[in-house]
Order: structure tokens, then C-alpha cells, then sequence
């Protein structure tokens, strides 16, 4: 009798996980995530609500809460409302950085410090966009965002490096193999949450 009771106790009792198992289960969940930002992507100036939905998702994941298709297109479209407009600054500050290369390509006094000042200017202009993106919560102000996020990746420079590292897997991946671009992605954000989480966000 008791050794049937000491039986259904333990199939009763939920499986435990192990550390591997827990990693191994996010840094998958991660890499599906990374197909859904590309997929909201699309439209190019979903780009940062993209990555913000993103971020919510792998935060519920995380704290074991439901994370689903739909959770994520409802953080999309919330994050959307105004964050099609940090989408479009982002573009527009790419077509600057365009125009700034042209001048240093075209031999122009001056151009190769303005080249510079403009590649590292936009190297920070995207760890602020990335902080702010995985900091993102319903209801947020992007420009409240953006303002702590910039504060943040010139306060914490190693932690605005490891995210621009980040960010440089997506054309190293692009350049191996075209569709691994959108699952890493995923690990692009994965790693934006994990640098944002190892300091006090302001």
C-alpha cells in the first residue's frame, strides 16, 4: 500500500527541469521569436515595435507566464501606435549616414573625421533604439524610452558594446546563410534583455 502511495505521489509530482534543459528551452524559444520580429518586420518601420514584442514575449517566457502568437501580435500592435515613428527616425538617420559616407568617399576635407563621427554616431543611435525596444511595456512613451535609453548606452559603454556585437551577427548570418538572419534576430533581443537586465534601468 504504501509503496503504491510513494508510486502515484511521484507521477503526480511535476518533472523537474535541469539548467540545460531550461536554457536549451529559451534559447529555442529565442530563436522562434526571431522569425516572428523578421515576419513584423517587414514593413521596415515595424522594426522597433517588432523588437519590443519580441522582448515582452521572451520576458513572459522567462517568468513562465503565457507567451503565445497572439500575446505578441497584441504587444505589436500596442507597441506600433508610435513606434512606426522611432522607425522612421531610424531610417532617416541611416539615409544621413549614407550621405555623410558619399562625402567621405567623394575626398572632401574633413571627410574621413566626419565618416567616423557619423559610423559611431550610429552605432550608439542603435544601442539606444535596442535599450529601448526591450524596455518597452504597454502603454510606455518612446520618447521616454529613448531619452534613458541614450543615458544608458553612454553610462553602461561595455554593456551598448556587447549590443552592437549582437547586432552584427544578423549580417554575419546574412552572409553565411540568408535565412538564418531572422532567428538570430531572436538572439539579438535575447541578448538586448539580458544587458538590460544586468543594471538598474535609468
Amino acid at each position: 500500500m504504501s509503496a503504491t502511495r510513494t508510486t502515484s505521489r511521484r507521477r503526480a509530482s511535476p518533472r523537474e527541469e535541469s539548467g540545460f534543459a531550461r536554457g536549451f528551452g529559451v534559447f529555442a524559444e529565442a530563436l522562434l521569436t526571431g522569425v516572428w520580429i523578421a515576419l513584423a518586420a517587414l514593413p521596415l518601420l515595424t522594426l522597433p515595435a517588432a523588437f519590443a514584442a519580441g522582448a515582452a514575449h521572451l520576458r513572459r517566457v522567462l517568468a513562465h507566464e503565457v507567451a503565445t502568437w497572439r500575446e505578441f501580435t497584441a504587444d505589436l500592435r500596442a507597441a506600433a501606435r508610435r513606434g512606426w515613428l522611432v522607425g522612421v527616425a531610424g531610417w532617416a538617420a541611416a539615409w544621413l549616414l549614407h550621405a555623410d559616407l558619399v562625402v567621405v568617399r567623394a575626398g572632401l576635407p574633413g571627410g574621413p573625421f566626419a565618416g567616423t563621427v557619423g559610423v559611431l554616431a550610429m552605432l550608439g543611435l542603435l544601442a539606444a533604439g535596442l535599450r529601448a525596444a526591450v524596455c518597452w511595456r504597454p502603454g510606455a512613451s518612446w520618447r521616454a524610452l529613448l531619452r534613458a535609453a541614450a543615458r544608458r548606452t553612454v553610462r553602461d559603454p561595455a554593456g551598448s558594446l556587447l549590443l552592437i556585437c549582437g547586432l552584427a551577427v544578423v549580417p554575419v548570418s546574412v552572409w553565411f546563410a540568408a535565412p538564418l538572419a531572422a532567428p538570430a534576430l531572436g538572439v539579438v533581443a535575447a541578448g538586448a534583455l539580458a544587458v538590460e537586465r544586468r543594471r538598474p534601468a535609468g
